[in-house]
């Protein structure tokens, strides 16, 4: 199984929904809920090393409730 899957997600902090690690067509990574649509900052990676770092910074930022979300008045 690919490493970045394996990072300990919590639940969204604005609805409690699932969150879940996206890589971005082999160029990025961010974690996005799969109820409400908040997500983290993309993070860009060239390698993959670069791209095992750039899961776990935005994992970092999604449990700390680092998050846009798509709501009205974002």
């Amino acid at each position: 199984m690919d490493p970045i899957f394996e990072i300990e997600l919590e639940d969204c902090p604005v609805c409690r929904g699932v969150g879940a690690m996206q890589d971005d067509h082999g160029w990025c990574v961010c974690v996005a809920c799969m109820d409400c649509g908040a997500e983290t900052a993309h993070a860009a990676y060239h390698t993959a090393e670069e791209r095992l770092e750039a899961a776990q910074q935005v994992a970092l930022l999604w449990n700390m409730g680092k998050v846009i979300h798509p709501g009205v008045g974002d």
